[in-house]
């Protein structure tokens, strides 16, 4: 298939992906911090430079984006029909990196919680931050909130 814009159109597009700062981003950090949560933004002494890090806790929160970090059955990790052997490579890369890094991080002893770009709807916020916030307290050293968290109401995922 052919590409609908041309390469300098394109180009320009994708140099307006951002890494850091996101939407899904911000509205995470900013319901942390309405729950008087301070933190540090993009720890460059971090494998990964994990997108929230909150020191006191030994807790990193990384909001990953669906397309680029290859969610399982979401709706939203779709693969562009062109060109289909770089963007198998680039997505086995960035699924790659991210395992690393979670390693790496859990290894150095830090608590991981990996929240999904899908998760961060309006309606769901105040799920994720409570169920972020109850993670915190525990001993596990993992959270995944993939769209909503266990037990969270069906009607805030719509």
């Amino acid at each position: 298939m052919v590409d609908v814009v041309d390469s300098a159109t394109r180009s320009r597009m994708m140099s307006g992906i951002r890494a850091a700062n996101t939407r899904p981003e911000l509205k995470l950090r900013r319901a942390l911090h309405a729950r008087g949560l301070r933190f540090r933004l993009h720890d460059k002494s971090l494998p990964g430079r994990p997108d929230i890090v909150l020191p006191r806790w030994l807790v990193v929160i990384e909001v990953r984006g669906c397309f680029w970090h290859r969610h399982q059955d979401c709706r939203r990790a779709t693969k562009p029909s062109t060109r289909p052997d770089f963007w198998d490579a680039k997505f086995r890369a960035n699924v790659e990196r991210d395992k690393r890094n979670v390693m790496l991080l859990r290894d150095a002893g830090w608590r991981v919680a990996i929240v999904w770009e899908c998760a961060l709807k309006a309606s769901n916020i105040d799920v994720v931050t409570d169920a972020i916030l109850t993670w915190m307290q525990s001993d596990e050293g993992m959270l995944e909130i993939p769209t909503a968290p266990a037990g969270a109401d069906p009607a805030l995922l719509s």
